[in-house]
């Protein structure tokens, strides 16, 4: 009996030591970053269970609660890095209603204009008229490159966000490969806890889950189902940086044309798979990285060309809308299309037999080779093209859209009116469209300098691509449009003499405000349609507001995007939060439950201590007889 005391007594004080040694680990790694508390369990042996002995030694943990942390992680880095940067972004429009700030500087240039209107005669309301306009070129350029360089810089994210994901790859596929050679638990565990904040870390830069293995090892795979690691072997994540962004720096598939980088994952066997392209990552920060680069910022570019060009047209050039003809002409518009230039598109309303209406946009061009229309830049992406070539746009302009609208329509110049101006009727017997509307925005200058035209119009905006050329939103060459807002800038002819202002002729007085009212009411008054692609008035649906207007809406939908990413980001920080609470309830260390165990172990290895004490006395005394 006194031997079977002594073995019980024994084991207990080394199971109890051993437990012991585990709580002190525990306490000594409270508030180490991935560290899981560690559980001990014993096991009973011997007579009846009279005994106990060491079992294994764990990590405590939930699973459900550690792939909810990693999807709330991933979430919260994709929201984090959106909010910070259409904050960024916001902040480049300025304080709205303040004067330096894009709507007060378009307002201001709106109020000089209006004292023009009051006074044509006064040189310093010229003088003025031209300042604001330089200074809301200024604005606008300046704007939109703090687009780019936000651009360039999500760029060069990408590329270390890519660089330190690779990194998680790679040390998680080492420790999976230590993890399966260890034989000690302790070590074994400490193996797993790397290995669990290695897949944690990862989680922030992309969406992952994980597959347990039998041996051990995890397999790790994107939400879309892309596997990064199995076992010991990891993809290789690369990122081709591009460096410097410019607004015709775009994502293609064709990496000859594209302008940005892209992540590509090389699997162990070689393969090369384009992240972006296959849209296999949909969370964390390369997500929101990705989204910014080539949606978000691009769309905030785009809205400030829009305006660039609506501000040089509103004033440079003339609305020709297609009226009935007044001798009773049935199916049939008549417009004037005089001085129509490359890239003045023309939009032809129609509605088919089965009664749904679409555009069909005429797009003239002056090059050998009908130059490459990217649908984005038109206002209605929907649109049917066609390309009309005008060698000579006085005398080739009706054979030219004849040619391009074929058989269902007949084009012809209009009655007793002067050159220019066309009558187009749509054929009903050879089963025309109806005719639903005509409009053109048709610039008035044949060049920079062109100011005495008779007509109120005046290019004093200029696109600075060469010494200063019209804008007229041609596509030869590339797209004008895109990039425009760097390059806007005021005519210098009209800052060398702003006379230029109010003669729309050689012999106009100094005190006739027909030029200035123009251009006061063609800013903000005069309605102009700004493409689908700013995001303006919604998916496909273009804008129609005046410029003043149209820059206003451009603040407001940047301050709503700014706003909406906040509230995004801190509703995610709540949730992620909550599932690191969830977590820590498990596998944290808590002081208090630590302590009250170790003092219960305390108390346990006393009680063996005795009993073995006693069973030594019980001996002595037995020999002792």
């Amino acid at each position: 009996m006194s031997f079977n005391a002594i073995n019980t007594a024994s084991a207990g004080l080394k199971a109890t030591q051993a437990a012991i040694g585990v709580v002190s680990q525990n306490i000594a790694n409270v508030g180490t970053v991935g560290y899981s508390k560690r559980t001990l369990t014993s096991v009973a042996q011997g007579i009846g269970n009279s005994g106990v002995s060491i079992g294994t030694l764990g990590r405590a943990f939930d699973a459900a609660s550690l792939k909810q942390l990693r999807m709330e992680t991933s979430g919260s880095a994709y929201t984090g890095f959106l909010s910070t940067v259409r904050t960024s972004l916001d902040q480049l429009y300025g304080m709205p209603g303040s004067s330096t700030a894009l709507d007060g500087v378009v307002n201001d240039f709106a109020l000089s204009l209006q004292s023009l209107t009051n006074d044509p005669t006064s040189a310093p309301a010229r003088a003025t008229v031209v300042s604001r306009a330089a200074n809301l070129a200024s604005t606008i350029g300046t704007i939109a490159q703090g687009v780019q360089d936000l651009r360039s810089a999500t760029e060069s994210q990408l590329g270390s966000d890519t660089a330190k994901a690779n990194d998680y790859l790679s040390s998680i596929a080492t420790l999976n490969t230590q993890i399966t050679s260890a034989s000690d638990e302790g070590a074994r565990a400490s193996l797993l806890d790397q290995r669990d904040q290695a897949i944690n870390g990862l989680s922030a830069f992309l969406d992952v889950q994980t597959v347990d293995q039998r041996d051990g090892t995890v397999t790790v795979i994107t939400t879309s189902g892309m596997t990064l690691v199995d076992r010991g072997a990891a993809a290789t994540l690369s990122f081709d940086g591009r460096g410097a962004l410019d607004p015709d720096s775009a994502y293609t598939q064709d990496s000859a044309t594209r302008g940005v980088g892209t992540i590509t994952a090389t699997t162990p066997g070689g393969s090369r798979v384009d992240l972006i392209a296959s849209q296999a990552i949909r969370s964390g920060s390369l997500a929101a990285a990705i989204e910014l680069r080539d949606s978000i910022l691009p769309q905030a570019q785009r809205q400030l060309d829009e305006l660039a060009a609506g501000l040089s047209r509103s004033m440079s050039d003339r609305a020709a809308v297609g009226t009935v003809p007044l001798d009773g002409t049935a199916n049939a518009l008549d417009i004037d299309l005089a001085g129509l230039s490359s890239g003045n598109a023309i939009t032809v309303s129609l509605k088919d037999a089965m009664g749904v209406s679409y555009n069909r946009v005429l797009i003239p061009y002056s090059s050998a080779t009908p130059p490459s229309v990217n649908r984005a830049d038109l206002s209605d992406p929907n649109a049917k093209i066609s390309m009309i070539r005008l060698t000579n746009p006085t005398t080739d302009l009706r054979a030219a859209l004849q040619a391009a609208l074929g058989s269902e329509f007949n084009v012809s110049n209009q009655p007793g009116a002067a050159a220019g101006s066309l009558r187009i009727a749509s054929n009903p017997a050879a089963g025309a469209p109806t005719l639903l509307g005509i409009s053109a925005s048709v610039t008035q200058a044949a060049n920079p300098t062109d100011f005495q035209t008779g007509k109120p119009q005046i290019p004093l905006f200029l696109d600075s691509r060469g010494k200063g050329t019209l804008y007229t939103g041609s596509f030869e060459g590339g797209s004008q449009l895109t990039g425009f807002a760097q390059r806007i800038t005021v005519n210098q002819a009209v800052a060398t003499n702003t006379a230029q202002l109010v003669n729309t002729a050689s012999n106009t007085l100094a005190s006739d405000a027909t030029r200035p009212q123009y251009l006061y009411g063609a800013l903000i008054g005069s309605s102009r349609t700004f493409a689908a692609a700013s995001g303006i008035g919604g998916v496909d649906a273009p804008y129609t507001s005046s410029v003043q207007d149209f820059a206003q809406r451009i603040i407001d939908t940047q301050g709503a995007g700014a706003a909406s990413a906040q509230s995004l980001d801190e509703g995610q920080g709540i949730a992620l939060a909550t599932a690191q609470a969830r977590v820590a309830s498990v596998s944290g260390v808590s002081i208090d439950e630590e302590m009250s165990k170790l003092v219960q172990l305390q108390t346990a290895y006393s009680a063996n201590a005795r009993v073995l004490t006693a069973a030594r006395d019980l001996l002595d005394t037995l020999l002792r007889i």
